[in-house]
This record gives structure tokens, sequence and C-alpha cells, in this order.
């Protein structure tokens, strides 16, 4: 057994592949649009653009996760 077939054993479902992909969507799209407006009455508008681009860059972060694992191709 590799060390890939070890640290992938998780992610071997249908279902855990589909999760993960959902997520990594909603980061990207969701996370720098909804977010911020629904947090907009509560932070300044500064902090809004932070948030966004945090959840964006998590968002891309996860995506080049899931395709350098071949999870997405």
């Amino acid at each position: 057994m590799t060390q890939e077939n070890v640290e992938l054993n998780g992610m071997q479902s249908k279902f855990a592949k589909v999760a993960l992909t959902v997520v990594t969507m909603l980061l990207l799209f969701a996370g720098p649009t909804y977010v911020p407006y629904l947090l907009e009455k509560y932070i300044s508008f500064e902090a809004n653009v932070v948030v966004g681009g945090v959840l964006f860059f998590a968002g891309l972060g996860m995506l080049i996760f899931l395709i350098r694992k071949k999870i997405i191709s």
C-alpha cells in the first residue's frame, strides 16, 4: 500500500468526493459574495473585503488540493 493510498483512504466514497467539491464551490463562489453581504451590518467594509478574500483563497486552496489528489479532474 503506497503513501498516497493511505492518505486518500477516507476520500474514496462518492459522497465524500461530492461533499468536498460542493464545499469548495461554496467557498469559491458564495464565500466572497454572500457572506460579506450578510455581515455588512455588523462589520466594516474593509473587514468584509478581508473575509471575502480569505474565503475565496480557502476555496482556491481546496480546489488545488482536490485537483492534485485527483479527486476531481
